[in-house]
Parts: structure tokens; C-alpha cells; sequence
């Protein structure tokens, strides 16, 4: 669990704004400098945020005068019991959903929603511990709120408090950045806009109203089994997940990491000579085990072993295509993989993965720098129905609040990261994402990546991203100050403080997280346009 040590101890109760030109890019044949200005004059600017922001009210059915326990008290299970291990004291009930009405009200004061029957709850991992605690909507019947994602209407929307992030706009920035790089694709990413919450009449702040990751159409689009189903010609969503252990049997799973195989980490430098295993002892120096979440709601044993079989041999394949230059195939029942001599190695790995998907997954997270890359939120789905292809997809990118600079990791914007060794987010042990580096020295996907961060380059893709957090920032100036004055993280940041890079920490208003995290965002895409821009 994340910093054990440390939370215990807790009590539980970069002035520079982005210029908009970058620097000259490194390649090997010396290039004219590309301007920002310039990408952003032939294509869409960033739309600046409208304010006032719409109105999110939640009024609670029941009138108790302990109502407000329901966001205010939760603490998820699993981190609860982890504190208890060194204050049995600690007492908090796990989160649990309360009966409210729903009402959205816009910029233009007309309501766009009004009074629709949901349940809301906290939800979260560690997040849950803080005192301004992330959310989950559930409508008793499908809603569209602020017409996000296309105007597509869910059950289930997420309200993230931001509290750790305190520029609040890590995760937009990176959802906007991968909503344009997943979407050239067809792939998903969640839709994220701000919002002001009320509960019971009370502002409770600025929240980042966005999607829950789940199968659905529009969302993560694979097919749901029929009531009762046990085949496993069906739609799996899947999560790479730190927590899995936390799961019952039959929605969590384990693989071998092709007999724990060693893996070299991708970082500029043929690796410097180091090596790493996904699965280690009690005594190594290694992170715990990472297993998988099934997000899908499978209901047969039969489903489970046969997804947890098939992407044990998917990896096997990507590690013999890589490491051993051998293809391998499956059966026609996909249960069991043999050596083929008949196509490449490359053709076997594009049989099993969509390598588009994890190409732009790879550019998304190299770009974030996100501390919990090697740990959990890296979402996968395949389908097996008749009419999908069958291809392991990587897609639904989340949890971004650790990312670009906030927490000690490439701190200066500088170096390969998302496919290289990194201290994991609980004790700092050696940690990789296998998913990342199985393929990271094949030409093939090393070229397919420039390709894909050249496209989203010249399209102005990352010369918005930083436009949003600069107009995003001064836009909100009253909204993001309104917010802080009620909550006061910007400024007392006891609960994590010890998670914060040295830059982050210095920091006092949003503004000047904004202008760091605008700072790190230039270094960022400047090193990885040197790298990769063709």
C-alpha cells in the first residue's frame, strides 16, 4: 500500500508561465524551430473555459442531521484496515451510497438537469483518506451531464476532488492530451470538465466532473454477457491493478510474466545494464505482485480462466517476439500458444495486440510521467465476440493527479520514464510496467511511436494542452480561489506532503502550481520532441 510508514504518522482529523514558443528541436538532422504559435495558427485553439462554472447540486432525501457523514466519514476498506495496523483506534465506515437528487445548473443559470433520482457515494483508493473526498454519481436512469463525451448519457459519473494536485489541473491536461491522441484512433478516454458542487446547500468546492471507467458503449465498448451467460466468446475489461488482491476469486487473477522472465528497461541508453523481474521474493528489492482486476461483469469460472489463460499467453507472445525473435501463435480455441514458422515475429504480436493502442498509451504516460504507471489504472480490454477483432487493447487512461512533475519523479521534465525502472508509489522498491517495455527495442514500435507523437505534434495537440493550463488557470482565478479558501490545501498540505516534488511543495496558490506544472510541461515535450519527432 502506497507510503504505509509514512501515512500512519499523519494526523487523520515556478513563477514563469509557459512561453508559448519551444526551443530547437534536437534531432539528428538539424530541423527550423517549430513554434507553438505557429502549430496552433492552422489548427483549433484550446476553448477557454466559460464562467461563471455550471452548478452541480446534490440533495440528500433524507434529512438527518448526520446526513453529511456519507461524504465527509468513508474511508475505503482496504486503506482503513492498513491504518489500523498501526492505530487500532482508527475508526472510518467504508464508503457507502446515500439516496439524493441530482440537479445541474449552467453558466447561463438554466437548468440543464433537474432533480434526477441517484445514489452517491465516495469512491477512491487513498484519496479517501483526505478530508475533500472524491465522488461517484449513480442515476437510477441514464443522464448526460454538461454535455460531455459527445452528449452520451451513463449511470455513473465521477466527481474528483483534486485535493492533492494543487493546480487541480493535472488530470484534465492529461485526459485532454488523450482524448485527441486515443480518439485519432477510435480508442477511449474519458471527457473531464469542471464543476462547482453543492450538497445540501453547502459549496463543497471545484470538482472534475468525468466519466467512470466501464464497459459501455461510448465508453470502453466491448460486450457485456447476457444475464446468466457462461461462455467466453464475450467483451473483458481489464485493469493492471496493485490492488487486486482486494477483489473475490472470481474478478481477479495472476500471470507468470512468461515463467518471470527478465525485462530490460527502455531508457535512452540501451538500458545501462540493468535488468528487472516482475515477480520477486519476500527479500527482494522489487515491488509486490501485480495482478489484474476483471472490470467486467463476468459470472462464470469458465470466464475467468479462460481471460486469465489468454493473457498470461499474450504476454508469452510479446516476450518471445521480442527478447527471442520467435513468433507464436494460438490454437483456434485461443487456449494454448505454439511456435509458427509462417509469419514474423511482429505479425504474431499484431495478431493478439492492437500496437496502436499501446503506442498511444505509451506516448500518453511518457508524457505524464505518472507515479502510479507501474502500479495501477492501466486499463486493457479485448473482445471475443463475432463481430470484434480479438486484439488486446489498451485504452481508458486514468488517475493522473501523481503525474507531470507533482510527486518526485522526473522532476525536471527530462529522460524515458513510463517504460524505464521507477521507484513504485508504495515503498519505493524497483518497479517496471512490463506492458510498456516488452516491445521498447523493436524498431518497428519505436517507429510507429514517432509517427503517432509527430502526428499529435503537428496537429497541436500538446501546444493545447499547455494553452489549457495557462487559460484554464488565469479563466478560473476566482473559482480555483473559492475553492481553496474553503478547503486550504494549496497552502496546508499535511496530508501529502510527503508524496509532493520539491517544486510542488514550494508552491502556495494554484497559480503558481499552474506555472509549474507549465514549466514541466515545456521540458517535457521539448525532450520528448527531440526524441521522437521525425
Amino acid at each position: 500500500m502506497k507510503n504505509i510508514c509514512k501515512l500512519l504518522s499523519l494526523p487523520l482529523s515556478a513563477a514563469v508561465l509557459f512561453s508559448c514558443t519551444a526551443e530547437k528541436k534536437h534531432n539528428k538532422k538539424e530541423k527550423e524551430p517549430v513554434s507553438y504559435e505557429a502549430v496552433l495558427s492552422t489548427n483549433d485553439a484550446y476553448e477557454a473555459e466559460t464562467v461563471p462554472l455550471p452548478v452541480l447540486s446534490i440533495e440528500t432525501k433524507s434529512k438527518d442531521k448526520d446526513v453529511m457523514g456519507f461524504v465527509e466519514e468513508p474511508v475505503a476498506e482496504h486503506v482503513a484496515n492498513v491504518i489500523r495496523l498501526g492505530d487500532r483506534s482508527f475508526n472510518a465506515p467504508a464508503p457507502y451510497y446515500e439516496d439524493c437528487m441530482v440537479s445541474v445548473t449552467g453558466s447561463d443559470g438554466k437548468k440543464q438537469l433537474d432533480s434526477a433520482d441517484a445514489q452517491v457515494k465516495v469512491r477512491g483508493n487513498w484519496t479517501t483518506l483526505y478530508p475533500k473526498k472524491p465522488l461517484r454519481i449513480k442515476f437510477s436512469e441514464k443522464q448526460n451531464i454538461i454535455g460531455l463525451n459527445e452528449g452520451a448519457a451513463f449511470k455513473n459519473w465521477l466527481l474528483l476532488a483534486e485535493y492533492k494536485d494543487c493546480s487541480m489541473l493535472r488530470n484534465k491536461a492529461t485526459l485532454y492530451a488523450a482524448r485527441h491522441i486515443l480518439g485519432a484512433d477510435g480508442l477511449y478516454a474519458a471527457d473531464a470538465d469542471f464543476v462547482q458542487v453543492e450538497i445540501n446547500g453547502e459549496y463543497m468546492g471545484l470538482y472534475l466532473l468525468t466519466e467512470m471507467q466501464q464497459e459501455a458503449k461510448k465508453r470502453v465498448n466491448v460486450t457485456k454477457p447476457k444475464d446468466g451467460y457462461t461462455g467466453t466468446d464475450i467483451g473483458y475489461f481489464l485493469e493492471f491493478d496493485g490492488y487486486f488482491d482486494n477483489e473475490d476469486e472470481l474478478h481477479k487473477f495472476s500471470i507468470d510474466y512468461a515463467d518471470n522472465a527478465p525485462l530490460k528497461p527502455y531508457d535512452g541508453k540501451g538500458g545501462s545494464g540493468r535488468t528487472i523481474k516482475c515477480l520477486g521474493s519476500d527479500y527482494s528489492n522489487l515491488a509486490k505482485e501485480i495482478g489484474f482486476t476483471i472490470k467486467s461483469d463476468i459470472c462464470s469460472q469458465e470466464q475467468h480462466d479462460f481471460i486469465a489463460n489468454y493473457i498470461n499467453n499474450v504476454y508469452r507472445i510479446m516476450y518471445e517476439a521480442a527478447y527471442n525473435h520467435k513468433a507464436y501463435v494460438f490454437d483456434d480455441k485461443n487456449e494454448t500458444i505454439s511456435e509458427s514458422s509462417v509469419i514474423t515475429p511482429q505479425q504474431a504480436v499484431e495478431k493478439v495486440v492492437d500496437v496502436d493502442s499501446l503506442a498511444d498509451m505509451y506516448i500518453i504516460s511518457e508524457l505524464a510521467c505518472d507515479a502510479d504507471v507501474t502500479w495501477s489504472s492501466f486499463y486493457m480490454d479485448i473482445d471475443f465476440s463475432p463481430e470484434h477483432p480479438k486484439r488486446l487493447t489498451f485504452e481508458a487512461p486514468w488517475d493522473f493527479d501523481s503525474s507531470m512533475g507533482n510527486r518526485p519523479r522526473c522532476e525536471d521534465g527530462q529522460g524515458f520514464y513510463a517504460s524505464n525502472i521507477v521507484p513504485d508509489p508504495d515503498m519505493g522498491n524497483d518497479s517496471i510496467n512490463p506492458w510498456f517495455v516488452l516491445l521498447a527495442y523493436e524498431d518497428w514500435y519505436q517507429e510507429l511511436i514517432k509517427e503517432k507523437w509527430t502526428k499529435a505534434y503537428d496537429n497541436g495537440v500538446f501546444a493545447r494542452v499547455c494553452q489549457m493550463v495557462e487559460s484554464d488557470s488565469e479563466v478560473l482565478r476566482e473559482e480555483f480561489e473559492k475553492n481553496y479558501k474553503k478547503w486550504n490545501n494549496n497552502k496546508n498540505k499535511e496530508y501529502f506532503i510527503f508524496e509532493l516534488s520539491s517544486a510542488e511543495t514550494d508552491t502556495q496558490t494554484e497559480q503558481e502550481s499552474a506555472e509549474y506544472l507549465l514549466e514541466w510541461l515545456h521540458s517535457r515535450i521539448d525532450f520528448l520532441n527531440s526524441q521522437w519527432h521525425k
